[in-house]
């Protein structure tokens, strides 16, 4: 455990924190708002949606194109944005921070750019059966189109990654890793520093999908020595529409683009075009301006809390979550982690999951049902799907008995 989850980290002021959220004042169908689907998408502070009509009001322009005083402007917070991810994760140089629209689009640019060109008939890419879609099929695509596969890790009964599998799996046609922090469903907390050496020990690159984990937990991508690690902003109480993905300068330098047109050429010619140094290259057309400019205040907001303390805060939540709802008849959580963060997903025995949400709407209680973008996960457990509920800094202890009491109310009417 870490010294997060040990609580050895002050207490947050939670009340103070969620009049920062004014969505969570209203009412949902009379009721008030009790929202545990941060997994999907969080809230957002209002400092960043201030930030966002800020920037649309006073300092608007297109980046890295005008000479004049409101585009520099513009260039510069977009700029800064740049430079406080790489403060965030813990990058050695900006150069290594790139920006896109999400998780998804940065494992994209991955597959399409570095591991694409690497692979040959009978290579393999390893990932994990507990992964999201968006870690899995940009790998099929391109494995299938290079006659290469992907190969899946297992998980054990308690939802964990079997490791001594991965070992087996990781053998000489390996030519890339993929895999999750923390998984999108079981909240699974995966060793991504023994991962990483693994990976290396092999003479294997490593991705690491960190969109549940940047939220909850601390980064430090120079200290954890992998090759490329993803994450999205509206996760991450930021805007939706940017993602950020970090690469270790020397791959992304030895990269081709993935995409053409504006900002991202040294010169063209209709000869033949030259490309701009890296991250510019994967940046073509105009970004999301905007979002980029106000994700530095999402970053600002988790780190003025303390990372540290905003994992202790949920290690508690996680923690009253798996106790009242593994109390409740019937109630099935799906793995048992030795380490959770944020996720806890469910099955309610001779109760359909969809159901189970629609009644919970009723009560204003916001939770995810479905596969959760997991089907290979939710085959594994035998499962067409189930209901999930993830927490974040907003959400509190008597939110959580809250819901395990309207939770068990629902079950009991649906059972009738």
């Amino acid at each position: 455990m870490n010294e997060a989850a040990a609580g050895t980290a002050p207490a947050l002021d939670v009340t103070t924190i969620r009049a920062e959220f004014p969505i969570l004042a209203r009412t949902v169908h009379g009721r008030p708002l009790l929202f545990l689907d941060s997994a999907a998408s969080s809230q957002k502070p209002r400092r960043v949606v201030e930030e966002l009509r800020r920037f649309y009001y006073e300092d608007y322009a297109n980046i890295h194109r005008g000479v004049y005083e409101l585009s520099q402007r513009a260039s510069e917070l977009h700029d800064q944005s740049r430079r406080a991810v790489q403060r965030f994760l813990g990058a050695r140089d900006w150069r290594e921070i790139v920006f896109v629209r999400s998780t998804t689009e940065a494992i994209n640019l991955v597959a399409w750019s570095f591991v694409r060109p690497r692979l040959a008939p009978g290579d393999e890419i390893l990932v994990t059966e507990m992964e999201h879609h968006a870690n899995i099929v940009p790998w099929q695509i391109v494995a299938a189109e290079r006659g290469a596969r992907v190969v899946a890790a297992p998980i054990t009964e308690a939802g964990e990654l079997d490791l001594a599998a991965l070992r087996e799996r990781l053998g000489p046609r390996t030519r890339f890793v993929a895999v999750t922090w923390v998984s999108n469903v079981l909240g699974t907390v995966n060793p991504v520093a023994e991962l990483v050496r693994l990976a290396h020990e092999a003479g294997v690159p490593i991705l690491i999908d960190a969109a549940q984990a940047v939220p909850h937990l601390p980064v430090d991508v120079a200290r954890l020595g992998c090759d490329f690690l993803a994450f999205s902003g509206h996760k991450t109480y930021g805007p939706t529409g940017v993602g950020v993905l970090y690469g270790r300068l020397e791959h992304l330098e030895a990269m081709p683009p993935w995409q053409g047109g504006g900002d991202m050429i040294d010169r063209v010619s209709f000869a033949g075009t030259s490309f701009a140094e890296p991250p510019f290259r994967f940046e073509a057309g105009t970004p999301d301006i905007a979002d980029i400019v106000a994700l530095r205040e999402a970053l600002a907001f988790l780190e003025e809390l303390g990372r540290a303390r905003v994992a202790a805060h949920e290690a508690a939540l996680v923690a009253r979550l798996e106790a009242r709802l593994g109390a409740l008849a019937g109630v099935r959580l799906l793995g048992r982690p030795r380490e959770r963060a944020s996720a806890v997903a469910f099955t309610v025995e001779g109760v359909h999951h969809q159901d189970l949400g629609t009644l919970l709407d009723l009560e204003g209680v916001c939770i995810r049902t479905g596969h959760h973008c997991a089907m290979p996960l939710h085959a594994r457990l035998g499962l067409a799907g189930s209901a999930r509920a993830s927490v974040a800094v907003y959400n509190t202890l008597e939110e959580i008995d809250r819901f395990a009491d309207i939770l068990e109310r629902t079950i009991a009417t649906l059972r009738g």
